[in-house]
């Protein structure tokens, strides 16, 4: 016996790689509904590649009553109308958006770094997804913070424009042939041009002179992995469509050579070591994509601290930065706790 499964915004790019990723996994789902704002009710979407077509409904009109489970990718203003509602009908919401995330009664989680938390979900009968730059950070921080404790962490991202939806995608892709053609490269989604271009500037300024996704970093790794971790982070727009890179540095409060780090790495949960210090031994943002590991590559000591390590790591935003963590949520609750299949 499966479950009843819910795709909220599944016509967006999170929505269609949560529907591909619960059929490449093949998650127990005895029915699967593809729900959308009103302006998508009707269209079809695909259900990864089973061949089977789902006819979007109506979010407005929708009755979570009898659903088990219900993943939302729907931004946070509908969020914030039908999770409640959702829920409260009984069918458990795992939100892709930032709403819930710091909400004490809401527990964030990424499967292979706080499993335990998840038990927590009952309060709200919400759970909460991480930020996509979150995500791939503390599924490479966790084993190395088991290991010699983790006091400080100092991040730069090059996030991709698919973490901006679909509209930054085009953009870039209408940038770039602009430029080709010598049109003029005109933002209208990002602040700047973004072809050919880095923009150190995600979501909104913050009075400290952070942004919101800066400030998120940092207090999601201190509500996923350990609120006395310091993190300092740095955001930055890069023209890549899919797949997030960062540049990490490491201060322990114990000793953690290269060598040890990357011994540990090459076996924790969700991580590749992909670390061969010549030409090409490392990867790179579109070597990620479809794949949902955490790709680490540049295990070096850093010799201006004490205990210090800097790597590099990579990931697909739209699989371990949404969809796929969101789908290993769920089979993380029907072990723990719906137990149907």
């Amino acid at each position: 016996m499966g479950y009843r499964v819910v795709v909220v915004g599944a016509t967006g790019n999170v929505g269609r790689e949560m529907l591909n990723i619960l059929a490449e996994r093949e998650f127990p789902c005895d029915e699967i509904a593809a729900v959308a704002s009103p302006r998508s009710t009707g269209i079809e979407v695909e259900f990864g590649d089973t061949g089977k077509m789902l006819k979007v409904k109506n979010i407005e009109h929708f009755d979570f009553t009898g659903w088990d489970i219900a993943l939302f990718a729907a931004g946070s203003g509908p969020t914030k109308i039908y999770a409640p509602k959702a829920a409260s009908q009984g069918c458990v919401v795992i939100d892709n958006s930032s709403l819930y995330r710091m909400d004490p009664d809401v527990p964030l989680i990424v499967p292979e770094v706080n499993p335990d938390a998840i038990d927590g979900y009952k309060a709200r009968n919400i759970i909460a997804n991480p930020n996509c730059s979150t995500a791939q950070l503390v599924v490479a921080l966790k084993p190395l913070h088991d290991a010699a404790k983790i006091k400080r962490v100092v991040v730069a991202t090059y996030q991709s424009v698919s973490g901006a939806g679909k509209a930054g995608m085009d953009e870039l892709f209408e940038q770039s042939r602009n430029i080709f053609v010598g049109d003029p490269a005109v933002p209208t989604k990002f602040t700047k041009q973004i072809a050919f271009n880095v923009i150190p500037h995600i979501d909104v300024f913050l009075d400290d002179g952070s942004t919101k996704e800066e400030w998120k970093m940092v207090v999601e790794t201190k509500k996923i992995l350990d609120p006395k971790i310091k993190l300092s982070a740095t955001c930055v727009r890069v023209p890549v469509f899919v797949g997030h890179s960062e540049a990490v540095n490491i201060e322990f409060e114990n000793e953690l050579s290269a060598d040890a780090a990357q011994d540990i790495l090459r076996e924790a949960p969700g991580c590749m070591l992909v670390d061969k210090r010549e030409d090409g031994g490392y990867v790179t943002p579109i070597e990620c994509v479809g794949d949902g590991a955490t790709y680490i590559s540049r295990v070096r000591e850093d010799p201006t601290v004490e205990n210090g390590l800097s790597l590099w790591c990579v990931s697909d935003n739209l699989r371990k930065g949404a969809a796929l963590n969101a789908v290993q949520i769920a089979e993380l609750l029907g072990r723990r706790h719906l137990k149907k299949a």
